[in-house]
């Protein structure tokens, strides 16, 4: 499960790939499915979120690894590194880069809403 903490030492990847329109979907399963038959199984793996823009020319993977060695030893990986090959026949452009949590904001829950008031 996705945790967004400042406090967390972990890495996240933010992969912005750009797609045709009519291939977003397609783009969207294939990532899907690589990242739970390949990615998932990579020592410091997390998780993953894909999301996809409401203009079909986006799909932003958003993934968390416990560190930038892990993830880059994922990147070597030869399997993980053919899949993602795969996906650039998809995609037309992907721009991935590393991040950490700077700072959140969240709605603070009310004491009327918790108990339904």
């Amino acid at each position: 499960m996705t945790t967004i903490r400042t406090e967390q030492q972990l890495v996240t990847l933010i992969n912005i790939f750009t797609v045709e329109p009519g291939r977003q979907q397609e783009l969207v399963d294939f990532l899907a499915h690589i990242t739970a038959t390949i990615i998932n199984k990579q020592p410091g793996y997390i998780s993953a979120n894909i999301h996809k823009s409401l203009d079909g020319t986006k799909v932003t993977n958003y993934a968390q690894w416990r560190n930038q060695a892990e993830f880059e030893a994922m990147l070597r990986n030869p399997e993980a590194h053919e899949h993602m090959q795969q996906a650039m026949h998809i995609a037309t452009k992907a721009e991935p880069t590393l991040y950490e949590v700077a700072y959140i904001d969240h709605v603070k829950e009310h004491a009327s809403h918790a108990s339904g008031i």
